[in-house]
């Protein structure tokens, strides 16, 4: 299916969505036409009053017709603030409904094996959904008005003077026949500069999550070229928008002058053989200049801009709501191996079990972003008997947080063999996987509740005792004593906590847990140096398999084993044995050291 071709689901997100807000939709289009009937009466009340009125010698019944037309005014706008609340009742819930869909989408692609950039996801949720919401609030405020006003123009030209409106139709029809083909290039212009700006997002995301590596690795102008590479395609793609629909409204704005010029050259003949009197022709300039020619040019300026944006952005957000796009096919073939199968997702499973134990095992595992993406992890192999402590380091983008995310049984690999305590990682038991296995990402989650709330919520039945000894072991008792206790609520219902704050948390909710296996993806880097130590010393005390994706060096030091993760120079040993035998390492050593990190 070409991109320019509209895709069944976009109409389909409307179609449900209207479906299930039929009253709305019903109030709406009758309160559009209530609004509209001046735009319908103007021309003939103009007439009316110089015909009957005016030029008939009675002044006053000119004055009532327009009186009749200022009235009509006042009604319109008591019509449009009636219609206000009801176009509320579309925009919001349209707004609501479309976030489910794509959060939905992207949680049943991940548990089908499919892969998505986080940034795109983010610009998905953030900015598409929001332009959706703007957008139809804009149409329907607008287009609408100005459409139902054109419609009701015509139909009144009609009634007043049916030559009138058979001269001056034809100029409007060939104008928005013009426009059509116009609207599909600003279209796919406008899916080309929504695909930069998705992949101008992601690339600044990444490179943002990354900093500290790309400083550290001296790749900032490599780094800083490519994202200057993306904001020119950007820029680029903007352009082209803009320089289509200046071209449109350029279009428009001659078209809509064409029925005016139609009705002064047809106005003598008509005016001489008695088929329009001066009244009617003062009534069809009427609706000409004031309904005819700015409703056409606001209707297709409005829809050549916000109309087509919301057809592409609709567009865009389909693919993550159609279920049909979910997990796209992926067969091996000559230009797809066979390691880039779709690996299948953990999940419930009648075999499903409990490991003997929570030891890890990786033989030449191999992960990779997508078919035919460069693999990420490449032949991986390593064991962590439980009670290990490892660090991993490298450079942004080795795969630090991917391997966290293997190791949590989050996704299976492409390639080779992970099992926890001997069993696969497809095969394990979810209830024991949630309950032995706990991830810490960098930003931490607060959720709405009590402290308490927080920190025993992957241990229920963890006593009060229980949870003031783990926020004391991980560092973070000053901070519950700060918030008054464990009975503060905390989340949207209590004060703001900081990215540290909210580290401090996430740290004692992992401590107080059953889990045997701690994975800290860069969990502490908005703590100062000792609070980190203090952290990480609590889950190596109590016995916890722990694997640290470093922040500073000083986790490196402080760890019995150290994974250097970067592809072919993958490399695993102590701080003094990978000083000596890891280059990669050694120089990530001297970056932190001449930077200042501890």
């Amino acid at each position: 299916m070409s991109e320019s071709a509209p895709r069944p689901v976009d109409r389909h997100l409307f179609a449900g969505f209207l479906r299930q807000h039929r009253g709305a939709a019903v109030a709406v289009a009758g309160w559009s036409l209530l609004e509209a009937v001046p735009a319908l009466a103007s021309g003939l009340l103009v007439a009316a009053a110089l015909d009957r009125g005016f030029l008939a010698g009675r002044p006053a019944e000119g004055f009532l017709w327009i009186g009749l037309l200022g009235a009509a005014m006042v009604f319109r706008a008591l019509m449009t603030r009636t219609l206000t609340p009801w176009l509320g009742r579309l925009v919001e819930p349209l707004r609501d409904e479309l976030v489910t869909a794509v959060a939905a989408g992207a949680v049943h692609r991940a548990a089908a094996g499919a892969r998505d950039t986080a940034g795109a996801g983010v610009a998905r949720l953030t900015v598409q959904v929001e332009t959706v919401r703007a957008l139809v609030s804009a149409l329907l405020r607008s287009a609408r008005q100005l459409g139902v006003s054109l419609l009701m123009a015509f139909v009144g030209l009609a009634a007043l003077s049916a030559p009138v409106a058979a001269a001056t139709l034809p100029p409007v029809l060939l104008t928005l026949l013009l426009c059509v083909p116009r609207l599909r290039v600003l279209a796919r212009r406008q899916r080309r500069q929504l695909r930069a700006e998705e992949a101008l997002t992601a690339a600044a995301g990444e490179t943002f999550d990354g900093i500290r590596d790309v400083v550290a690795c001296g790749a900032r102008d490599r780094v800083a070229d490519d994202l200057s590479a993306r904001i020119t395609d950007h820029r680029d793609a903007v352009r082209a928008v803009a320089g289509t629909a200046s071209a449109n409204t350029l279009l428009v704005s001659l078209g809509s002058h064409l029925p005016l010029l139609v009705l002064l050259l047809a106005a003598p003949r008509l005016l001489d053989r008695g088929a329009l009197s001066v009244g009617e022709l003062l009534g069809a300039t009427s609706y000409l200049i004031s309904g005819v020619a700015p409703a056409l040019r606001s209707l297709v300026a409005v829809l050549g801009s916000w109309g087509v944006q919301l057809a592409t952005v609709l567009g865009r957000l389909s693919r993550s709501t159609d279920p049909a796009r979910r997990v796209p096919a992926r067969t091996p073939g000559p230009d797809i191996p066979a390691r880039h199968e779709p690996a299948r997702a953990p999940g419930p499973d009648a075999s499903a079990r409990p490991p003997r134990s929570p030891d890890l095992s990786l033989v030449d595992v191999g992960y990779a972003y997508g078919p035919g993406a460069a693999p990420v992890i490449d032949g991986l192999s390593l064991d962590l008997p439980a009670g290990s402590h490892l660090t991993v380091v490298g450079p942004s983008g080795a795969g630090k947080s991917t391997l966290t995310t293997l190791l949590a049984g989050l996704a299976a690999p492409d390639d080779g063999r992970l099992t926890l305590g001997g069993v696969p990682v497809t095969e394990v038991d979810r209830a024991w996987l949630h309950r032995e296995v706990t991830l810490i990402p960098q930003e931490a989650y607060v959720f709405t509740g009590t402290v308490r709330d927080n920190l025993r919520y992957l241990n229920p039945r963890a006593r009060d005792a229980d949870l003031l000894a783990s926020a004391e072991a991980v560092g973070a008792r000053a901070l519950v004593d700060r918030l008054g206790g464990l009975d503060t609520p905390v989340g949207l219902d209590g004060p703001p906590l900081s990215s540290g704050e909210r580290q401090l948390v996430a740290l004692a909710r992992a401590h107080v847990s059953p889990a045997s296996v701690v994975l800290l993806d860069e969990a502490c880097c908005h703590l100062d140096p000792a609070a980190e130590e203090r952290a990480e010393r609590a889950f190596a005390a109590r016995g916890t398999t722990l694997v640290v994706v470093a922040h500073r060096i000083s986790s490196a030091l402080r760890a019995p084993r150290v994974l250097v993760l970067d592809g072919e120079r993958t490399a695993i040993g102590t701080h003094a044995q990978l000083l000596g035998e890891s280059p990669l390492y050694a120089d990530l050593v001297g970056h932190w050291v001449a930077a200042g990190t501890p």
